[in-house]
């Protein structure tokens, strides 16, 4: 019997808004990007978070953002990551995923977040939130810059792939394990787990969750994070399967308060 784990998507189940996006002005300010792009990018940002994200919406976002990203210089991004991070990401921290997260580590499980957005964007989010490993979505470097295609991209059927092989590595049991996400598009990496919720989920997530019987948790308190937990020192992921920088997936804002963590039994709504 392997040990459980705890696996959370990241856009709008763990931070408030599109990963990516939300880094549109310190890449303008760093010279990647034009103020009109800036522009495209808070409307494509408004249209995640109104619009929810099934798969065409989440086809546009990953045309936009990997046209967006080509000639991007990668050194370049992820120099701009590490000096804006705390400025752009803490604010937008969930203090209940913050909270979840903690309550898992406690109770001894290793916390992977899943995410399609890139690895310059997820892995430093995941070391300041304190996660033992990413799963992120992997651009085509050449020379250093990206060429604007995709060679791995963590999305739909490729995270629960994903999280079969870690638990393969790390010796995880799934079927003791934990899954977070808000998004109809992320129904697969639920159902590779025993204790799946849904988050903030859309209107289809919200209509499978309550057809299984799945909890249904609402995060609504972005908190700064420094303000919540000690920030870890640096140590190597479990897991980085991605170099890269693409698209988001996410769903709507709904639903209840989170409940304290037992062992292995989680509060339902």
């Amino acid at each position: 019997m392997g040990r459980p784990a705890a696996f959370f998507d990241l856009d709008k189940t763990i931070i408030a808004k599109s990963s990516t996006l939300a880094f549109s002005k310190p890449f303008q300010a760093g010279g990647l990007i034009s103020r009109r792009a800036v522009l495209r990018s808070a409307y494509a940002q408004f249209v995640y978070l109104v619009g929810g994200a099934d798969h065409d919406q989440m086809e546009k976002m990953r045309q936009f953002l990997s046209g967006l990203c080509a000639g991007w210089d990668v050194q370049t991004v992820r120099d701009i990551v590490a000096d804006t991070l705390h400025n752009v990401v803490d604010p937008l921290v969930y203090d209940e995923a913050v909270s979840l997260i903690e309550e898992h580590h406690l109770a001894g499980r290793d916390v992977i977040i899943v995410s399609a957005s890139g690895s310059e964007v997820v892995e430093p989010i995941g070391e300041m939130l304190g996660a033992d490993g990413v799963v992120a979505t992997r651009m085509r470097v050449v020379d250093g810059r990206y060429t604007g295609e995709i060679d791995y991209y963590a999305y739909g059927e490729h995270k629960a792939a994903a999280m079969h092989r870690l638990a393969e590595e790390h010796h995880y049991d799934l079927s003791r394990s934990y899954a977070y996400s808000d998004s109809i598009t992320d129904l697969h990496m639920l159902e590779a787990v025993g204790n799946p919720y849904a988050v903030n989920p859309d209107r289809e997530l919200r209509r499978q969750a309550t057809a299984r019987g799945w909890p249904v948790l609402v995060f609504t308190r972005p908190v700064a994070l420094r303000s919540r937990m000690r920030l870890p020192q640096s140590k190597p992921t479990l897991a980085a399967l991605a170099l890269g920088t693409a698209a988001a997936v996410g769903g709507a804002v709904c639903v209840l308060a989170r409940r304290r963590l037992g062992r292995d039994t989680p509060g339902r709504s």
